[in-house]
């Protein structure tokens, strides 16, 4: 396995913007729409760091591990494994569905993909 220090530094960073909008933020934008949109951002760069995978392969799977956890929300998984209000594992998970939530993912996505092809544009077609 091959670490991408690159992704592996923009991976930190995000978490720790995170992890301070969690303790320091309460407001109707940058916590639960900003802070999503940001959390799909967090787990493409953790994909990037150590898998050998393309843009569009991370982006696509970071959004469907978003939606999936979205998702697992709407069926109240966290009630269904017993897991305790506050633990960390039920922070992962959540326990709230929200609609808005999945549009802040595929604005993650997108943002990921947009800057993406600023830094590495794709190669030009040859006439």
């Amino acid at each position: 396995m091959r670490i991408r220090w690159d992704y592996a530094l923009a991976t930190l960073a995000i978490f720790l913007i995170e992890v301070a909008i969690a303790l320091y933020v309460d407001d109707a934008f940058v916590r639960p729409l900003l802070g999503d949109t940001l959390a799909v951002i967090l787990v493409y760069c953790g994909l990037r760091t150590i898998l050998p995978i393309g843009v569009r392969t991370a982006a696509l799977s970071a959004l469907a591990i978003a939606f999936a956890i979205e998702f697992s929300q709407l069926i109240g998984l966290a009630d269904m494994l017993g897991l305790a209000r506050g633990s960390p594992w039920r922070l992962v998970i959540g326990s709230h569905f929200d609609w808005r939530d999945l549009i802040s993912y595929v604005a993650g996505a997108a943002a990921v993909l947009a800057v993406e092809r600023l830094i590495a544009p794709p190669p030009s077609a040859k006439p």
